[in-house]
């Protein structure tokens, strides 16, 4: 619970400070390294998890998380969709460093490295898992397997997929179609070692104080427009993002600049990746300011940008209020998963085989906020599925945390917090396009599990 207390203080003094922020988007756990990918109209977003409880001050990581949205500012949790036990082999209990995962022939490839264990794979039949490991051992075998992370993927439009990885320089593989092998008749073994020169990834002096390559680690490789773009953790720690451009999936490159520069509360690493989405560009990556400066407990955000005429990027700000308009409102007279959230306070979620990932940790004035929810000509009942032995309530509100009430539904103990109970109560109508709060009352600790909630 002293976790969980610091956690809601800063949050509260971080939302005094400059109002209800969209960034971090995920403020549930700590996520690093995000790697979105697009599929079927939705964004998948993976990300790694950094402890609430750092262990010998360094990263401490255990699993892969994933994250889904239609409209770019409200994620839904999918929980750990992948952990270092999803490996059989393996012996470390720690190093669940920056995925990356793809769809080809309708299986979804999970690109992940284990810190000094190098580049494994993960195959699931869904984005959302389960999945699970088709070799039994690493996919890259190299030498430098303390080297070998950041796994970036990209399958060209003649077919042929690559695989970049690494630090502090970088590597690439011919990935077969099967998208768990590689062609070994190239460069050693397979691996192909990028030529590391300032002309490629620009310059910076090194700890030794010579002039080198800028490129630092966590690679996103894609395509646009013809033009093939890599882009990088930059000039060591404190990291830069840069980028560079490519006529070749090959290379050679040639470095254009940085992309986002040092801020105050970015953490003393950094990680990006860049989609299309809905004929909008969005450019993720990680802050600190959640954690309140913790260079350990990394967030997601996401920033919207768009490129010059010429192609390239322009450098992108990081800010609190992050993506301001939605692509979609949110249908509410569907069933809304309780763990869809714009912005929350004070909250985890958990999961379990019966209903799925769900909300959990919910104290006096912890909220949900939904954005962009389309009420259409206004509802009579909210409803939700909860599940307590204690009692509380949900208030509904709207534009604000404190913001109109439209009802409040009382949850009376279920008869047990995995005994779950659909539970409505009547509210005022309204009408339009409003963003919904969600606010938490009740004298105990831990007043209810909340799987989801519709409008009637």
């Amino acid at each position: 619970m002293k976790t969980k207390f610091s956690l809601v203080l800063f949050i509260a003094l971080f939302l005094a400070t400059v109002g209800y922020a969209q960034n971090p988007i995920i403020q549930t756990y700590y996520t690093a390294d995000p790697a979105p990918m697009v599929y079927d109209g939705t964004v998948y977003l993976y990300t790694s998890h950094d402890e609430d409880s750092t262990v010998n001050n360094f990263f401490t990581m255990y699993d892969w998380r994933c994250y889904s949205s239609t409209d770019m500012v409200n994620w839904t949790d999918h929980g750990a969709v992948a952990s270092l036990k999803s490996f059989a082999w393996l012996d470390k209990t720690n190093g669940a460093w920056a995925p990356q995962c793809i769809e080809r022939n309708g299986k979804f490839y999970l690109y992940v490295p284990i810190h000094g264990e190098g580049v494994s794979v993960l195959v699931a039949d869904s984005p959302t898992g389960p999945f699970t490991d088709p070799l039994g051992k690493r996919l890259i075998e190299t030498d430098h397997i303390w080297q070998d992370i950041d796994p970036t993927v990209y399958v060209d439009d003649d077919g042929q997929a690559y695989l970049y990885w690494g630090n502090p320089k970088l590597w690439y593989v011919k990935l077969n179609e099967d998208m768990i092998s590689y062609d070994h008749s190239i460069g050693q073994n397979g691996v192909v070692s990028t030529e590391m020169n300032t002309e490629a990834f620009g310059s910076h002096n090194g700890r030794d104080g010579k002039p080198g390559p800028s490129y630092t680690e966590g690679p996103w490789f894609y395509k646009r427009n013809n033009l093939y773009y890599m882009v990088y953790a930059a000039a060591g720690i404190p990291e830069y993002i840069a980028y560079s451009t490519s006529i070749s999936p090959e290379g050679p490159w040639s470095y254009k600049g940085f992309v986002m520069e040092r801020a105050p509360h970015l953490a003393f690493t950094n990680h990006s990746g860049i989609i299309d989405f809905k004929g909008n560009s969005y450019f993720f990556y990680h802050s600190q300011e959640l954690s309140g400066g913790e260079g350990f407990k990394r967030s997601t955000c996401v920033e919207q940008f768009e490129y010059n005429p010429n192609g390239t990027i322009p450098v992108i700000k990081p800010t609190k209020e992050g993506v301001t308009t939605s692509v979609e409102n949110l249908n509410p007279f569907k069933r809304v998963e309780a763990e869809t959230i714009a912005w929350s306070e004070g909250l985890k979620t958990k999961s379990d085989e019966k209903v799925g990932v769900y909300v959990s940790n919910i104290d006096n004035n912890d909220f949900i906020k939904i954005r962009s929810v389309d009420l259409g000509k206004g509802a009579k009942k909210f409803a939700a599925n909860v599940a307590t032995a204690k009692s509380g309530s949900i208030e509904i509100r709207i534009d604000e945390k404190d913001g109109e009430l439209l009802g409040v539904l009382s949850v009376t103990g279920t008869g047990g917090e995995q005994n779950w109970k659909t539970l409505s109560t009547k509210i005022k109508e309204a009408k339009g396009v409003h963003d919904v709060y969600l606010v938490f009352k009740g004298e105990d600790k831990d007043l209810f599990n909340f799987d989801w909630w519709q409008l009637k």
